[in-house]
């Protein structure tokens, strides 16, 4: 059943715990109560899991819809050679993806081992790390469509670019269909703790936020640019750049999305004034900022 509560908070369902409040937040829990949906709202703000996003403070008017409570299906199937084909509902999360994979020896994922959010939202970002992403393990992503019909669409037609996708405007994804392989359980392991323990080191994990705000320059990194124009920690309210990563702006008590949004602005103005580089944001401003 579809459940609707309105005017709710949202600051509570993102990784950066900022953001006001949605007229509809509305959870379908099956493809027909989906097509329902968007009959109402042609355009909603999918949620996903919150991540790769800042939400403005003064909410979303209008529909959002989050796929968590009903979108949670995975299937794992061996189907000789080593090749194992997982189809994933777009409401399962990417870390308790690569938990049930690891527990059935499956290798292939855990590049994303930590990264936040959904299914549906990493395949939208195509979302990686380490030189590998989602596009690499992708066989399909079906969707629905604005006017509620079910599509699906090979890896080779998602238009996957570096945190990018070209999916019909409009569209939710609804699951996906990855070809990943047999692995040795003890391999996955030891690669999910070198994983883990990378992103510990190298990213502020303790404070909330919507991970790497912009993304790499082609040839350069993000990071390194920002800290040498002088903005590592610089600060707006509690909106803060981080000692850890230059890349990451964390929120350190009660940041506001509009903090946030001026410590960005100041980050690639300083960045082009030192360096001549035009930044491009990785994380997705939602909801009114008022340009």
């Amino acid at each position: 059943m579809t459940t609707i509560l309105r005017n709710e908070p949202l600051w509570n369902k993102t990784t950066f715990r900022i953001g006001g409040l949605a007229d509809r937040l509305i959870y379908p829990e099956t493809n027909v109560e989906l097509a329902k949906c968007l009959e109402t709202d042609k355009a909603p703000v999918v949620l996903g899991g919150g991540a790769n996003m800042l939400i403005s403070d003064s909410g979303i008017r209008g529909d959002v819809i989050s796929l968590e409570r009903g979108f949670r299906e995975v299937s794992i199937k061996n189907t000789g050679g080593g090749e194992v084909i997982v189809t994933a509902q777009a409401g399962v999360r990417l870390s308790q993806l690569c938990a049930a994979l690891m527990s059935k020896s499956v290798a292939g994922l855990e590049f994303a081992t930590g990264i936040p959010g959904l299914i549906g939202g990493a395949l939208i970002m195509n979302a990686g790390t380490g030189g590998s992403e989602m596009k690499d393990i992708v066989e399909s992503v079906t969707v629905m469509t604005g006017v509620g019909v079910e599509k699906t669409i090979q890896a080779g037609e998602c238009g996957f670019g570096y945190r990018s996708s070209d999916f019909p405007q409009g569209c939710v994804i609804t699951e996906a269909v990855l070809k990943l392989r047999e692995g040795g359980a003890e391999d996955i392991k030891k690669k999910i703790r070198s994983i883990q323990a990378e992103r510990k080191q190298r990213q502020p994990l303790q404070y909330p936020s919507a991970g790497s705000v912009f993304k790499n320059p082609v040839g350069d990194f993000a990071g390194r640019l920002i800290e040498e124009a002088g903005m590592k920690e610089a600060r707006v309210g509690d909106a803060q750049v981080s000692a850890k990563h230059a890349n990451f702006i964390i929120n350190m008590d009660k940041a506001k999305a509009a903090n946030v949004l001026k410590l960005m602005r100041i980050i690639e103005e300083k960045v082009h004034d030192k360096f001549g580089v035009k930044l491009e944001r990785e994380i997705r401003l939602v909801g009114d900022f008022n340009g």
